[in-house]
């Protein structure tokens, strides 16, 4: 590994494809660890990609390394450490039998859970084996190998480690200091040559178990991950991953970014927890939602091609209500209010880079005169563009993001809307289910406080009776 990692970094290509944000925090900690021979883990939060990392190292590998036939733990031809295959070299020599093993093969992932044994991780004795060979108990022919002695010449990986049992953990402290296995107390030793390498969760955050201090201090390097330092970042992620390539259906940037805020307002938001976090999973699922619903709106009017809009983003709730772990004060408040509010302040966010500095006095005026406007979701870009125009000033404003006179009719009508609920979100003009977009109410004056109504009974008894019974 250590090898062919310094050739990838002299010939200046990638150490690992795909992952993103993480070049000058994550990438050079994991390097300098496979420098240093390391054993190593990833710790951070959900959604951080510690798993994608892991299983690109094995690119780390070379592309075929020579095993002896048939042999469960990877042997290698000159250095053979299993009894089977020292007496079949002994036997053979140079006619032993030899196979080739790519780097997907050398590469062996575990999911820990509670119910993981020392015998799935290490090994067990095997009664068939010795009832068939005629060996004693005792015996090195009478193993069964588990995951770990088949990971021999190759790497090892553990995800999410603390919910390994402790006595489980316990069993790779040799493995990790010393280098060799024990299997079932008796004196078998196997000098494995093995990369151990694990993913975890905060302590603090999974609750379920915890990494055992003596297995901490073996482990060589421990690599914090984090979620994406911007939005750029983080919309680039996204799109990586996210299917949208749909047939008609457009996306424009401000509702991706406005897809990728929710995200970045939730991380933040007092009522989502942060022991928890909010996996970059959420944008990616809300965002393939979004141009399914906009699939599913030009399937129903028969358009050609379509526009997504804000009402898709509101019609992708249930891509981010399943992702969002609450405190005390969001459950009292419910996930789905809290997911529409999140919705609220990351379209506000975008709002004020592309339109707020444009004059929305005419927009608005139109709402306080009475106007009134409610359309579905499901309505062509012809009809709610029809709509849409019937408010002045609200498309000279819709120009703020790159539409003019001669876009595309659902182009107009994706950045009008978003104009609308940009407004809404700022508290300009009020929108409910039931009426649509409406001016906002004004408020009344709130009642006299009781300590002025004391100061006025005071100085003047007859003008206070007048103002309360007021």
């Amino acid at each position: 590994m250590r090898d062919n990692l310094l050739k990838r970094l002299r010939a200046g290509e990638a150490v690992f494809d795909g992952v993103l944000g993480y070049a000058e925090t994550v990438v050079p900690h994991v390097v300098n660890a496979v420098l240093s021979r390391h054993h190593m883990i990833l710790l951070g939060l959900r959604g951080q990609a510690k798993s994608r990392i892991l299983r690109q190292l094995a690119g780390l590998l070379d592309a075929e390394s020579p095993v002896i036939a048939g042999c469960e733990v990877n042997d290698h031809p000159f250095r053979p450490i299993c009894s089977r295959c020292r007496a079949l070299v002994a036997e053979r020599g140079d006619a032993t039998p030899i196979g080739f093993r790519g780097p997907e093969e050398r590469y062996v992932e575990k999911l820990a859970t509670p119910d993981v044994t020392i015998a799935d991780m290490i090994g067990d004795i095997d009664p068939i084996k010795a009832a068939r060979g005629g060996h004693e108990l005792a015996s090195a022919s009478t193993m069964h190998y588990g995951l770990l002695p088949r990971a021999n010449r190759g790497i090892f990986a553990i995800n999410e480690l603390p919910d390994l049992a402790a006595k489980i953990q316990v069993g790779l402290f040799n493995v990790m200091q010393e280098g060799d296995v024990q299997i079932k107390g008796y004196p078998v030793r196997l000098p494995l040559d093995v990369v151990l390498v694990f993913s975890a969760n905060p302590e603090d955050y999974t609750a379920r178990g915890k990494i055992v201090t003596p297995l901490k201090d073996r482990i060589g390097s421990e690599i914090h991950t984090h979620y994406p330092s911007d939005l750029d970042h983080g919309m680039a992620i996204t799109e990586q991953e996210a299917w949208t390539e749909r047939e008609g259906v457009t996306i424009p940037r401000y509702i991706r970014e406005v897809v990728e805020c929710i995200a970045f307002k939730a991380r933040g938001d007092p009522r989502v927890d942060k022991r928890s976090g909010v996996s970059q999973r959420l944008p990616i699922s809300c965002l393939e939602n979004v141009a399914s619903n906009a699939e599913r709106r030009r399937i129903l009017t028969g358009e050609s091609r379509t526009v997504a809009r804000i009402v898709d983003v509101y019609g992708a709730l249930p891509a981010i209500t399943g992702k969002l772990e609450l405190e005390y004060e969001g459950e009292l408040k419910g996930v789905l209010p809290v997911a529409r509010d999140l919705i609220r302040q990351a379209v506000q966010t975008v709002f004020r880079k592309y339109v707020a500095r444009g004059d929305v006095g005419k927009v608005t005026e139109w709402f306080d005169m009475g106007g009134t406007l409610k359309y579905s979701d499901i309505d062509s870009a012809e009809t709610t563009l029809h709509y849409l125009e019937g408010i002045q000033g609200l498309m000279d404003l819709a120009a703020a993001l790159g539409v003019r006179k001669k876009s595309a009719p659902a182009a107009r009508a994706a950045a009008a809307e978003f104009v609308l609920e940009g407004l809404y979100s700022m508290d300009k003009i009020s929108r409910t289910e039931e009426l649509g977009y409406t001016a906002t109410e004004k408020k009344a004056n709130p009642p006299p406080a009781t300590e002025d109504l004391y100061r006025d009974y005071a100085s003047d008894p007859r003008r206070y009776r007048k103002k309360a019974l007021n």
